[in-house]
């Protein structure tokens, strides 16, 4: 008997020492990306990747750009659409930068021609919210632990993090770590705000859109309008004292359009909070 326990428990430790030298996904079917450096040097590097991904070239002192593997036949180059990211972090003080980020594409898409400009803004914040908080904490992690040890704070053990880590380094030789600012500021990074002070999007965003603006106005517009007729159903249901509804039936039904108008306007203004606002982004439960 223990025999056969210890046979069958040899036999599936065997199994999954096999599975973890062959199996290249984890459970979410994610992949390594392959990367290597070439030209490294005060002018920038070469990122070459795999190629579902390409290469990048980051070009000194802040111009990063991807381009796709070479295509044998010209045809076949000028027949697929392109599309690229123009995305612009500028450095305003320790701890603060602006962003500004564009999409251009050689071919309309007719999706982009429904789609409000507002709702793009809202997926596009939720992208930045997944990040945001992370690196604001990576950034004063970093500080702690100096940035000659920079590699002490975070884990960087794969191919994936090569980009990174030559960064890093070409930042250090040649910047000593430092952002030349048009105006002398002691390079500190300012005390930590609140998660829905550093997340809010409505000063760093919504008011300066005009796209977000207007669609945050009518949709508080609704969502008065949807409380005021809540109000009026049962108002109107109180004051015809039952000469106009008769039923029990209709009674029942003009009380659910109330509760339905009150519904819609809490779940919209909960909408707005999140879209126009805040909304607290907890990475264990994406």
């Amino acid at each position: 008997m223990c025999n056969a326990i210890l046979q069958c428990s040899s036999a599936s430790l065997t199994q999954n020492i096999h599975l973890l030298s062959t199996v290249e996904f984890d459970k979410e079917h994610g992949g390594p990306i392959k990367m290597k450096i070439e030209e490294a040097n005060i002018n920038g590097f070469l990122s070459i990747q795999d190629e579902n991904w390409g290469q990048f070239r980051f070009t000194a002192p802040c111009t990063l750009h991807r381009s796709e593997m070479p295509i044998e036949s010209l045809e076949k180059r000028k027949k697929q659409p392109e599309g690229m990211m123009v995305f612009l972090c500028v450095p305003v003080s320790p701890g603060r930068s602006r962003l500004i980020w564009a999409f251009p594409r050689s071919v309309n898409a007719w999706p982009e021609k429904i789609i409000p400009r507002w709702l793009h803004h809202l997926v596009s914040n939720a992208v930045l919210d997944s990040d945001l908080y992370l690196l604001h904490i990576e950034e004063r992690k970093f500080a702690v632990a100096g940035l000659d040890n920079w590699h002490k704070a975070c884990y960087v053990p794969t191919s994936s993090d090569n980009m990174t880590i030559t960064f890093r380094n070409w930042f250090r030789k040649y910047c000593e770590h430092q952002i030349g600012w048009a105006t002398p500021v002691v390079n500190q990074l300012p005390p930590t705000p609140s998660k829905d002070q550093l997340m809010e999007r409505y000063w760093s965003h919504v008011m300066q859109c005009t796209s977000c603006t207007a669609a945050l106005k009518w949709m508080r517009a609704l969502e008065v309008g949807l409380q005021v007729a809540s109000v009026a159903v049962v108002g109107f249901l109180a004051v015809s004292k039952g000469k106009i509804v008769t039923s029990v039936v209709q009674r029942a039904a003009v009380v659910a359009v109330a509760v339905l108008c009150f519904a819609a306007s809490r779940w919209l203004a909960n909408f707005i909070e999140k879209a126009f606002y805040f909304q607290d982004y907890v990475h264990a439960y994406q």
